[in-house]
């Protein structure tokens, strides 16, 4: 049962992240992985701090933060294209 919590909020959290970032969502399975991966990396982060995230309310947010940091990430490393 915790596993579809588990998506559920990593898809809450990919999609607020997306939309924080980039302005629009990034489809239904990359939200999910951006908001799962985040979660973990925002977990890291609120660790690092000593805080500890308690209920669906405190792993909404720290998956949201590791969300936004991780497009963050992703954005310094990507390039953007240029036009000629």
């Amino acid at each position: 049962m915790y596993f579809l919590w588990f998506i559920l909020i990593g898809l809450v959290a990919g999609w607020l992240g997306s939309l924080i970032m980039k302005g629009s969502g990034s489809g239904l399975l990359l939200n999910i992985i951006i908001g799962i991966i985040g979660g973990v990396l925002g977990g890291w982060l609120f660790s690092l701090f000593g805080l500890v995230p308690v209920g669906t309310l405190g792993s909404l947010l720290t998956a949201l933060v590791g969300a936004i940091v991780l497009l963050w990430i992703v954005s310094l490393i990507r390039r953007p294209k240029r036009t000629a």
